[in-house]
């Protein structure tokens, strides 16, 4: 009981810290330098436009249900919950880390904690089975959708943080134009939106992708190849989220307050 209280308290402060520092990154802003203006500053065709980056809300909103939901004394001997341990926590000062690290140019660090984030992430993820174990509503919501769209967006963070770096240091990209090298950024993560649909069935991951694909055909219109290929994989993995949400729907995947399943839309 003293672990899991230990483990709890250390959620909770985890997302404090993490939402102190984003609000920060960009209130004062940190270095004196905006988040969006850093990203600016390199000339990669795997950005998406601005108003795609308003997915943090949602992120933020999600860690604010998790931290409360998985505190609660109900939560506290929950088998899934125990199971996550420290991942979450850790994943919120890694977060922290790469903000202090973008902000204040350290490039090649930043690309280094981001793999970090992504992979306790993805520790996250599957300790939690997430789209693969019945669960509440409420588990639904609070746990696997937070948890869905967070790793969705640090997929796509962490691909367009490396092609920063790699913009940075002016590597030559083996003879192939950046903007061939954009589309085949995209088909990976279009491959990874597949396996996730066909192994996974949670839709959150899903839909993440597809707005971070539409936001680089927009961003990238000037450019047919990159724009047409983010288009095209943002409507396949749209489709692929609502095939998830009807599978799990069909499924059952879910149970109410009495043990029993139940029929309701996934994330």
């Amino acid at each position: 009981m003293y672990r899991d209280t230990v483990r709890q308290t250390a959620n909770v402060v985890s997302v404090v810290l993490a939402l102190t520092v984003n609000i920060l990154a960009s209130a004062l802003p940190l270095n004196g330098q905006n988040t969006g203006e850093i990203s600016d500053r390199f000339k990669v065709y795997f950005v998406p436009a601005g108003y795609v980056f308003a997915i943090w809300g949602l992120i933020y909103i999600g860690w604010i249900g998790f931290a409360i939901y998985q505190a609660l004394p109900a939560q506290k001997e929950n088998p899934r919950l125990r199971r996550l341990g420290y991942s979450f926590a850790l994943s919120g000062v890694f977060n922290a880390a790469w903000l202090f690290a973008w902000h204040y140019d350290k490039f090649g660090l930043s690309v280094i904690i981001m793999l970090v984030l992504l992979a306790l992430l993805i520790a996250s993820y599957l300790r939690l089975n997430v789209g693969m174990s019945p669960v509440t509503k409420a588990e639904n919501w609070l746990v696997d959708v937070p948890f869905g769209t967070y790793l969705g967006w640090i997929s796509v963070a962490t691909i367009a943080n490396i092609a920063d770096w790699l913009y940075l240091v002016r590597w030559d990209g083996l003879g192939i134009q950046p903007q061939v090298w954009a589309v085949i950024m995209l088909a990976v993560a279009g491959v990874l939106g597949i396996l996730m649909a066909t192994t996974r069935h949670e839709a959150a991951f899903l839909f993440v992708l597809a707005w971070s694909f539409a936001g680089i055909a927009v961003k990238q219109a000037g450019t047919p190849m990159v724009a047409a290929s983010a288009a095209v994989l943002a409507v396949i993995v749209f489709g692929l989220g609502l095939y998830s949400i009807w599978r799990r729907r069909n499924a059952g995947d879910f149970i109410d307050r009495g043990g029993g399943r139940s029929k309701a839309i996934s994330g």
